[in-house]
């Protein structure tokens, strides 16, 4: 009976971690100086403590689910959810390291390495996707003309991520201040 009460108690919690993260991805903002389809939201706190509470799976369903969620309200330019996908994949290249390492190193200091790395991860491997998949993949379906992939990933899109990666650190780093007692219970619960 236990194991069940905790299988619904898991749907529920992502369920209202991804609810949550969907309004976080609505309230996204453009900073000024990158290009304008970049925008900065928060939704990838509530897959962060997913992750960290229940494990990886936790984490990468909020992702999914909050994407398919945007994806069905606010609809794609492309009529492909392009967007979408990189986003996906962006969450999922920042929450898994930082799953892994606060696994191992259960502090405040693990946490922050995480972020670090996690931040690296994201920043790094959104370059490489977007160089081979995404904005080809926007230049096709949006019909955009030609224009420098390689300056627009280094002086755009690799800045960008790492501006993310900081704000994202630093709001983790607060909420897991305040929210210590309940994650390690949370994990306690989830992870045991």
């Amino acid at each position: 009976m236990r194991k069940q009460n905790l299988k619904l108690r898991s749907f529920v919690t992502i369920a209202m971690l991804s609810s949550i993260s969907f309004v976080l991805m609505l309230l996204n903002f453009p900073l000024p100086w990158f290009p304008v389809f970049l925008q900065i939201d928060f939704s990838d706190v509530p897959a962060l403590i997913a992750a960290i509470t229940m494990g990886p799976i936790a984490g990468i369903l909020v992702e999914l689910i909050k994407n398919i969620l945007d994806w069905i309200f606010s609809g794609a330019p492309t009529g492909v959810p392009v967007g979408h996908m990189a986003n996906f994949m962006t969450g999922i290249l920042f929450v898994l390291p930082v799953h892994y390492i606060y696994k191992k190193f259960s502090s405040v200091t693990g946490l922050i390495v995480g972020l670090v790395i996690g931040t690296v991860t994201m920043s790094v491997g959104m370059s490489v996707l977007n160089y081979y998949a995404f904005l080809p993949m926007y230049t096709y379906f949006l019909g955009w003309g030609s224009f420098d992939m390689y300056e627009t990933i280094v002086l755009g899109i690799l800045p960008f991520n790492i501006v993310k990666g900081i704000m994202l650190m630093v709001i983790a780093v607060l909420l897991f201040r305040t929210m210590k007692v309940w994650i390690d219970n949370q994990r306690a619960q989830y992870l045991s």
